[in-house]
């Protein structure tokens, strides 16, 4: 169901986290939203930062925005984006070093590399016990953000199978790896039932393991049908939501952790098995690599097409006409009322700095507009181009009110 690009053509968007201004220096650290809300420092500056992402994101011209995932804790390497759900539902403790036995065998990496530092230096809980759900105040967070703005905020979430690549059984409650999903699965259905009842109709769930687990036992293998019932069953009853799903190869401090990155056992997965109305794909970083296999499922897309057109992982801030080039390239394989345009993945989980992130994200803006004025579409507003908003302007230029906005 199309809620929030229903009427879009080629709207804007960045993936979700965004880096965070320097002042916001406090973290939950475990504690629930509501008991942090409760000191007046974390409270004022909570709510600033998520008024500062809306308007950085509103500046640069973007029709879709994010909360920034500015509820994660600063850590090292955006641990938290997995952590978060683990630290508020029960049956988890403690933080723990990953054994060699039980770690993913593509997150080994060898030492004297940055992901060999993230990979040893993050600690998981154990499984101690049965997993069910605690609140973990997205209802809240959401309301907050959307307050700010008319534009729709999309929330994103780390999928549920993604955080279970790290965790370790220590409890006879489990048997396997696949009870404790399904569990995480009924926990995080019971957060998004209860996102969408606060009012949101735009959700982000992020990095389903089809693609890896596709590229590593094949796409028909029994833990990858497995895996497609437990996210069917994660976003169950999420029928009048706008739901995505962001795919990418990772981005822990801006790194990529998988070396074969092919969509080509998983592009049937992603757009006739699962849930969902929109697959955010990375393609900028992978110079579009395998959106060609699109070609068969052109004329019967059952999902919208999310393309990265700005790579999160580079520091050179993109030019509008470079992003326009990328969505030129994207219309070959995808038809113009259903392609969206973002960057591959989130600018925050100690990426970039903020005003890089800024710059590429209007640079997603500015080249929606080229392109829809070449095809005679309307344009969107973007403040950070008009020449009379600029921070400094030359003396004697000839400065007069933006009447375009590409």
């Amino acid at each position: 169901m199309f809620t929030a690009t229903a009427n879009l053509i080629l709207p804007s968007t960045v993936t979700g986290s965004w880096p965070r201004p320097r002042w916001f220096d406090v973290s939950t650290w475990g504690k629930s939203l509501d008991t942090c809300m409760m000191d007046v420092h974390f409270r004022e500056k909570f709510q600033d930062a998520l008024a500062v992402v809306i308007s950085d994101q509103e500046r640069a011209g973007l029709d879709l925005l994010t909360h920034g995932d500015y509820h994660c804790d600063e850590d090292m390497a955006g641990r938290a984006w997995h952590h978060y759900p683990l630290q508020r539902w029960t049956g988890f403790e403690g933080d723990y070093l990953q054994s060699d036995e039980t770690r993913a065998p593509w997150l080994r990496y060898p030492p004297g590399t940055l992901l060999n530092e993230i990979y040893t230096g993050w600690r998981w809980p154990h499984v101690v016990d049965t997993i069910e759900h605690r609140p973990l105040a997205y209802p809240k967070i959401w309301r907050i953000a959307q307050s700010k703005t008319a534009k729709p905020v999309r929330f994103g979430t780390c999928c549920s199978q993604v955080m279970a690549l790290f965790l370790d059984i220590h409890t006879p409650k489990y048997r396997d790896k696949r009870q404790v999903i399904w569990d995480m699965a009924e926990a995080m259905n019971t957060e998004l039932l209860a996102l969408r009842d606060a009012g949101c109709r735009l959700i982000q769930i992020e990095e389903p393991t089809f693609h890896f687990m596709a590229n590593t036992f094949g796409k028909d293998h029994d833990e990858v049908r497995f895996l497609i019932e437990a996210f069917n069953r994660e976003v169950q009853g999420l029928d009048d939501v706008e739901l995505w799903i962001h795919t990418c190869w990772g981005n822990p401090n801006m790194q990529r952790v998988m070396e074969d990155t092919s969509y080509a056992n998983s592009i049937e997965i992603y757009l006739e098995r699962c849930r969902g109305d929109v697959w955010t794909l990375e393609m900028k970083d992978r110079d579009q690599k395998d959106l060609e296999l699109l070609a068969p499922f052109r004329d019967d897309l059952r999902k919208k097409i999310c393309v990265g057109t700005v790579s999160h992982r580079t520091l050179q801030a993109d030019r509008a006409e470079d992003v326009a080039g990328e969505i030129r390239r994207a219309l070959k394989h995808v038809p113009v009322e259903q392609l969206i345009v973002s960057s591959d993945c989130g600018f925050g989980r100690q990426g970039c700095n903020r005003e890089i992130a800024f710059y590429k994200a209007t640079a997603i803006a500015q080249g929606c507009n080229i392109v829809r004025t070449e095809l005679g579409l309307p344009t969107t507003e973007i403040p950070a181009t008009n020449p009379m908003l600029q921070i400094d302007v030359v003396e004697g230029s000839a400065v007069r009110p933006a009447t375009t906005t590409q």
